[in-house]
């Protein structure tokens, strides 16, 4: 079977979206029976970035496909008219319910284009075993945007009287917060992930929340939002807070610190059930049933 699969977010982003597609491209790449054509457009910056979402998705994407038995589009973007078997990877709704946390574009493009759930999984380099960043410190791993509620966070770690660090890229929205450090390699934020405290993270809206599952599978304990998300997917083993309330996110610290090792066993154990591997038997499977 020949499957084209759309690359583009591996050159606009390093966050989670690339890191669905790498994941699941690795975990797919040869398996016996699967022909992959990796497919992209364009390079970075936000004249490729309109190109790409008003022409070649809608246009030049399905000619290059048109030879293939399925194509896999990994974000909401896709042609408007294929010519073979599509599949559209809808990571989140977050342009419909939280709209005013994006780029006047995507807001525009987004909602116009979007209307099975497949867990991702955890890259390998996020394990227990191996460096450690030095510091007593609690992190936060988040592109700098509103949704990702990083006010609260900082404001969170001074009532706990904690350091906080933030792993991420500069996104937009005018979100500045101390303590950012930009962003670093896979080893070296799988480093700061085994040295840290614990992981903050309160988003307000994500359709998966990678970082928890990325922390859990370092050893790392969680505090996350509750009714969110990161909840289903902490699966039990982190700790919840109300992400509105900074007083709620000190006292979730302050609890992941002193239930340290029995989060850090939950969530291993949790981290080991959501692999590329069993993202990448799903895909296949809705794949074939296409073809």
């Amino acid at each position: 079977m020949r499957v084209g699969i759309d690359t583009s977010p591996l050159i606009q982003t390093r966050a989670g979206t690339a890191r669905h597609v790498r994941g699941l491209v690795a975990a797919l790449r040869g398996r016996r029976e699967l022909d992959l054509e990796l497919l992209t457009f364009g390079g970075t910056g936000r004249a490729s970035s309109i190109v790409r979402d008003a022409l070649w998705y809608p246009h030049g994407l399905p000619r290059s496909a048109s030879s293939l038995d399925v194509l896999h589009c990994t974000t909401f973007r896709g042609p408007r008219r294929p010519r073979v078997p599509t599949v559209l990877t809808v990571h989140d709704l977050a342009l419909v319910r939280t709209p005013g946390a994006f780029p006047f574009w995507h807001r525009l493009y987004g909602r116009a284009g979007l209307r099975t759930v497949v867990p991702n999984g955890v890259d390998e380099v996020f394990s227990p075993d191996g460096p450690r960043a030095d510091g007593e410190y609690v992190l936060a791993v988040a592109t700098l945007e509103p949704r990702k509620n990083l006010a609260r966070a900082v404001d969170a770690a001074r009532r706990a009287g904690a350091e906080l660090r933030v792993v991420g890229a500069r996104g937009w929205g005018g979100v500045d917060v101390p303590g950012w450090v930009g962003e670093l390699t896979d080893g070296d934020l799988a480093a700061a992930y085994r040295g840290a405290r614990c992981l903050v993270y309160p988003s307000l809206y994500e359709g998966f929340g990678l970082p928890v599952l990325e922390a859990m599978a370092c050893g790392t304990p969680v505090v996350t939002s509750r009714g969110t998300a990161m909840e289903e997917v902490a699966g039990g083993a982190a700790v919840l807070v109300d992400p509105l309330d900074p007083g709620a996110i000190a006292a979730g610290i302050a609890e992941a610190e002193s239930r340290r090792d029995e989060l850090v066993r939950l969530g291993s154990a949790r981290a080991a059930e959501l692999t590329w591997e069993r993202a990448a038997d799903a895909v296949e499977a809705l794949w074939r049933e296409l073809a």
